[in-house]
């Protein structure tokens, strides 16, 4: 008998052991030696199941660990509430609740197991459900879940009604409470609250000090820690870090320095401050310094050196980490993206062993940006979990490169759209000049039942203005009116241009003056605006004015406002501004601002001056400055120049035939009807290569869209026999001859 027993007791004890052991290898990470042994064991009781499904569910194989559950011989309530904590811990609010609902008996633990799942997602109605329809099971615990649920979520109100209803309080329920207030910026409540807290402990002037910090109190965050009365790390790193993210860096190494102990969190927030404030060698100096470092150390040195362009030191120092961490490695990845050093880029991602989406993602769009869509399509098709980020990186990306079908195709087959999916489109389509495509999203994307943001708006915005379509174009301001956005720099700078482009620039004027705040965007906006309507000296004045508000010019102010003394001739006051450009505010000419400088000498009459322009630039001349030569020709009939401005806006534009056309009418004036006839058969020729002439018209706020090569539809028929018959009472008329010349020219 004492034999079986001392058996039986030496049994026991190399199962408790073994339990142990798979408990100690799960945590660790060694699931397959914990598997192993589990395996291995002769004898298993409850808890060694217990052990193994806990093993599971804490390293992400949740679903081995419902199949142990499953065929578990005997379960307790520990093995139930293992399986429902595995759950939780993996959001899986669905499988927790059913488990929760087949449970054959409860208790407290598991209730407050459930209740937290359902706080963590945000489902709020459903824990407190639960909360109110087993009230003998709640105890302490519960009651703090549900309270610090409904702080998570901001509502505070609810979080203080039912603090003042628990029976029973312990310390962590006065600083869940507390920090109601502090994580939502009710820091008057807070500090009223902290001063009747009847259980204060070192978290509670914890979190009074970070309370402070987060909304920028930084002179109350100091006073509430100076009185601390044993203050912890956990207070020196909350004070040190506050410091550091608002830019007292100095402040922030004072305290450093006064640190009684320093943890490695102290180390890596110094570092991380000396690293956002650009100072490498001194965060670098700090690193050297440290006992002990950990993922977090070296991923933010190498981040700090990536941020300052060092590369090839951030990649020694990731070669020298002693466990490669992906974040770091993502790091040094994107780093290498930024400054477009693909290959080396390329490199890092084939030595990341266990990538996660962020690291795949990043390289899609390292891909992307380079305009190397195959590669980027190739990590795609491969990738297995993808996400909206993933998808929509990739209708940027073939936007960019101009390959809408390809962009449309990818976000035809997206199972869930997001705004930026819809906005990335719409963005594609306006980018390449498809502004119809554009709107239409803009209405699909409404009857989807996808709410619109500032981008989207600035972005149906830019369309109108490409179209000229008003009528739309003032929908759309309605709606922004009533979203809300219409203080938004981006949709208040859209708007500006679609009524500038639009031919109302009064309305444009009055967007600008009403914006809370404008940039060089907006000024450039209403001076481009003024230009295009031919207002040339209010263009001017505006430009004095944004140089007297202290706002510097770009290259594309000065663009717009050429452009403007151009149109009314102001040819002494163009070149006194070009040379400010260039002397002043040392911008390197473009080739626009030399059409602009040749568009006004040509119209005023000045055809050798311009010619003398193009003849002395520096960069190849495109087709803008030709075409604003050869049209200053023709104003001026000069044959000579122009057959020059064409024979070379040929060279730029072979497939434009309203060039051949220009420069024929020219002949034609000159009486030149041989070479009239030549360049007739040659327009011939190009005919069948050039694209299709397009226009649009806007009714009825629907604009359509007309073809030069569309099909004949009924309505298109019955506008032509129209014309016919307004044609056939044009000539019972005595303007006969009149008309012929029209239709001739035309």
């Amino acid at each position: 008998m004492k034999r079986n027993l001392k058996l039986i007791g030496e049994q026991t004890n190399h199962v408790f052991n073994q339990n142990t052991k798979i408990t100690q290898l799960g945590k660790s990470g060694n699931v397959e030696e914990a598997i192993k042994l589990f395996s291995e064991m002769t004898h298993k009781n409850t808890v060694t199941y217990n052990s193994m499904i806990s093993v599971f569910s804490k390293n992400g194989k949740i679903n081995d660990a419902r199949q142990l559950f499953d065929n578990m011989p005997r379960r307790n309530l520990v093995s139930w509430n293992t399986m429902i904590a595995g759950y939780v811990h993996h959001d899986r609010v669905d499988e927790a609740y059913r488990l929760f609902v087949k449970m054959p008996i409860r208790d407290r633990f598991s209730l407050t197991l459930i209740i937290t799942c359902f706080t963590r997602i945000g489902d709020l109605e459903k824990a407190r459900e639960l909360f109110d329809l087993f009230p003998h099971e709640r105890d302490v615990a519960c009651w703090n879940v549900m309270i610090g649920g409904y702080g998570k979520k901001g509502r505070v109100i609810e979080a203080k009604r039912l603090f003042d209803e628990m029976p029973d309080r312990n310390v962590a329920s006065w600083n869940l409470m507390l920090s109601c207030y502090t994580r939502n910026g009710e820091m008057r409540l807070g500090k009223e609250f902290f001063k009747v807290m009847a259980i204060k402990d070192v978290v509670s002037w914890n979190l009074m000090v970070d309370g402070f910090i987060e909304v920028g109190d930084l002179v109350s965050a100091w006073e509430f820690f100076e009185k601390i009365p044993y203050p912890n790390v956990v207070s020196w790193v909350t004070m040190l870090s506050g410091l550091a993210r608002r830019g007292k860096i100095l402040e922030a190494r004072r305290l450093f320095d006064q640190m009684p102990i320093k943890n490695v969190v102290s180390w890596n927030a110094m570092i991380g401050a000396y690293v956002k404030d650009y100072q490498i060698e001194e965060a670098a100096r700090l690193f050297r310094e440290m006992p002990n470092r950990d993922s977090v150390s070296w991923t933010t040195i190498i981040d700090g050196y990536v941020h300052v362009g060092q590369l090839d030191k951030a990649r020694e120092l990731l070669d020298q980490m002693p466990y490669k961490n992906i974040a770091a490695q993502t790091a040094m990845l994107a780093g290498y993206i930024k400054n477009k050093r693909m290959d080396e880029a390329c490199q890092v991602f084939s030595e990341i062993t266990a990538r996660d989406i962020v690291c795949w993602n990043t390289m899609i769009a390292g891909y992307a940006q380079m305009g190397r869509m195959d590669k980027a399509l190739n990590l795609f098709k491969e990738m297995e979990n993808k996400d909206l980020v993933t998808w929509n990186t990739m209708i940027i990306g073939y936007a960019l490169t101009g390959e809408m079908d390809k962009a449309f195709k990818i976000f035809d087959e997206m199972k869930i759209r997001n705004v930026v999916s819809w906005n990335s489109l719409m963005t594609g389509f306006v980018q390449n000049g498809l502004s119809l495509d554009a709107l239409n999203s803009f209405k699909l994307m409404a009857n989807e039942g996808t709410v619109p943001d500032h981008s989207t708006f600035a972005c149906g915005l830019s369309a109108c203005a490409n179209l000229a379509a008003l009528q739309v174009g003032k929908q759309m301001h309605n709606m922004v009116l009533k979203s809300g956005y219409i203080n938004d720099l981006f949709v208040g700078n859209a708007l500006i241009t679609m009524y500038a482009k639009c031919g109302r620039i009064l309305y444009a004027q009055i967007i600008f003056k009403h914006l809370d705040k404008v940039d060089v965007i907006s000024w450039n906006s209403l001076i481009t605006g003024y230009a295009l309507n031919g207002h040339g000296k209010e263009a001017v004045q505006l430009f004095e004015q944004m140089v007297l508000k202290g706002v510097l010019p770009d290259h594309i102010t000065f663009i717009g406002v050429l452009s403007g003394c151009s149109h009314i001739g102001l040819v002494d006051q163009g070149f006194k501004l070009f040379k400010c450009m260039t002397e002043i505010y040392s911008i390197e000419p473009l080739v626009e601002h030399y059409a602009c400088i040749v568009d006004m000498l040509g119209r005023a009459g000045m055809l050798y001056e311009a010619f003398e322009v193009v003849r002395g630039l520096k960069m190849r001349a495109n087709a803008g400055i030709w075409g604003a030569l050869l049209a200053a020709c023709k104003t001026h009939g000069n044959l000579k120049l122009g057959k020059i401005a064409a024979k070379k806006l040929l060279e730029c534009e072979p497939h434009k035939t309203s060039n051949f056309v220009l420069l024929s009418n020219m002949q034609a004036e000159a009486g030149s009807w041989d070479e009239v006839e030549n360049m007739r058969l040659l327009v011939k020729v190009t005919k069948a290569e050039k694209q299709p002439g397009c226009s649009w018209i806007e009714v009825r706020n629907q604009i359509h869209c007309f073809l030069s090569n569309m099909p004949m539809l009924p309505e298109t028929a019955e506008v032509y026999s129209k014309l016919k018959a307004l044609t056939s009472q044009i000539r019972s008329l005595d303007c006969e001859s009149d008309l012929a010349f029209l239709l001739d020219n035309l």
